[in-house]
């Protein structure tokens, strides 16, 4: 990793390499990291079941393998990938291919398959990253690129927020405001509480909807309500078979399929450089610099590890968490054993799935409301990077135009215009190619972004290039110009 910022950012807690002290408090920051991810986390395995046509027992089979394939890929990211504070977990941007398989093959067919894709395209992943490929990108991506992937991936979420929140807004609504009063309010004046916003947040609304559901006030029909249902159906341990619901391959050998490979490699483009992003953001708010080129190559390879692991595990690719990004700089806890401790808990709920289904009953609106105030806090650390370009520049104002709005128009043509009978040129792997990259704002943004930046002239200062140190505002001076200094 690059060399430390000269100077630490402001007020931040515990750096990369400190340790809070005492141990529950560690666990407790921990904690708050599976708590921050378990809504995007639990989302996709509901999202995709009806798809695949799973009953209630294959859904918790697959919510099990999910905790632990982010437990897997979180370790591998933190101890020997880019050794950032970035926990791992299901990436939304293959949730396009992975409906694709599911609408070809139903059942545990479907998720052989979905594995097949994952391992190949893991294999890619990892090409890139540990052949220095990933590292390259540091010389072509700069804050006009940078900057609107960010954003996009805190503004891309907000139909998941709308899920979550729109049963109940109410609710969603009263956890926000309580994350404001934890982390903005009474924060200043209690570092304790300044090191646990998001958890008091969610634990205190818990506590309320459980109560108004125990006393009835609360009906069932409500979004709200309290159910313990599902933890009396869930068994306690998870099996250590392999195939038949085991640990290993849980749906049986994997599966493949050219187009689906090819189709899963552009939601792998979307991961990469939404990783890239989030390694940017992460070191700014750890004051670690920008990433080098070999933290980005280690980081990018090993999400490609974490992949490759979640096929044999049986769950859905993996990729930095930019949500608990937003936590640690929410938290200003930017310590790596933390995030190693959440993925301890994370393993502990994939193995012991009890536990994962009673923090399955935290109500939806609850999770609503820690997104709505997560995800824009993301936007706003994206866009911060645009105060190292040259604003005044009709050509970056017109560039960053074009790519955050392409990020929304996009998504729209193919999800609700482009019809089946869309093709481009004809060649059904390039069209797949093509839809899975337009179906993505993210992707869309890195690709135009990269494009439009590089293509059309502009100095290095008008870019940003070198004129500023990621986690600093003061400008860099070159050598041989420090006359008058």
């Amino acid at each position: 990793m690059s060399a430390e910022a000269p100077n630490r950012p402001h007020g931040l807690k515990y750096g990369l390499d400190e340790i809070p002290k005492p141990l529950p408090k560690a666990m407790a920051l921990g904690l708050q990291h599976v708590l921050t991810m378990f809504g995007a986390t639990v989302a996709v395995p509901f999202i995709l079941s009806p798809f695949l046509e799973f009953d209630s027992g294959q859904l918790a089979i697959l919510i099990s393998s999910v905790f632990i394939c982010s437990a897997i890929a979180t370790f591998l990211q933190v101890q020997f990938g880019s050794r950032l504070p970035i926990v791992q977990g299901v990436s939304f941007a293959f949730l396009g291919p992975f409906i694709g398989i599911a609408l070809t093959y139903q059942g545990e067919d479907a998720m052989r398959y979905i594995a097949g894709a994952i391992m190949a395209g893991a294999v890619v992943e990892m090409a890139i990253g540990f052949g220095g490929i990933g590292g390259l990108l540091r010389r072509y991506v700069t804050p006009i690129t940078i900057a609107p992937v960010i954003a996009l991936i805190g503004l891309s979420l907000y139909d998941a927020t709308v899920i979550n929140a729109s049963p109940n807004w109410w609710l969603a609504l009263a956890t926000t405001a309580l994350i404001v009063l934890f982390g903005l309010v009474l924060a200043p004046r209690s570092r304790m509480i300044s090191l646990f916003p998001i958890l008091l947040a969610v634990v205190t609304a818990y506590l309320v909807c459980l109560l108004l559901s125990v006393t009835g006030v609360l009906p069932e029909t409500v979004a709200g309500y309290v159910s313990f249902g599902v933890v009396g159906e869930t068994p306690w341990v998870r099996g250590f078979d392999v195939g038949g619901g085991g640990l290993i391959f849980p749906w049986g050998t994997p599966l493949f399929d050219l187009g689906f490979f090819f189709a899963i490699l552009a939601a792998y483009l979307a991961s990469t450089i939404e990783s890239f992003g989030d390694y940017h953001a992460i070191s700014r708010i750890a004051g670690a610099g920008d990433p080098d080129a070999k933290t980005i190559n280690r980081g990018i390879g090993m999400e490609g590890v974490g992949c490759f692991f979640t096929g044999i595990f049986g769950g859905f690719s993996s990729t930095s968490y930019s949500e608990n990004i937003g936590l640690v700089g929410l938290t200003k806890v930017a310590s790596r054993a933390v995030v190693l401790i959440g993925a301890v808990f994370l393993l502990l709920f994939g193995f012991v799935a009890k536990i994962g289904a009673f923090i399955a009953t935290i109500p939806g609106p609850i999770v609503g409301g820690v997104y709505l105030a997560l995800f824009g806090l993301i936007a706003a650390i994206g866009l911060s990077n645009l105060r190292r370009v040259d604003l005044d520049s009709q050509r970056n104002l017109m560039i960053l135009g074009i790519v955050l709005f392409s990020g929304f128009v996009f998504p729209q043509y193919f999800g609700n215009y482009a019809g089946d009978e869309w093709s481009l040129f004809g060649i059904g792997w390039l069209t797949s190619i093509v839809r899975a990259i337009g179906s993505s704002g993210i992707a869309v943004a890195a690709v135009l972004g990269l494009l439009l930046d590089n293509l059309v002239p502009g100095t290095d200062e008008e870019r940003g290039v070198g004129t500023y140190d990621l986690g600093t505002k003061d400008p860099v001076i070159p050598p041989g110009d420090m006359q008058g200094v």
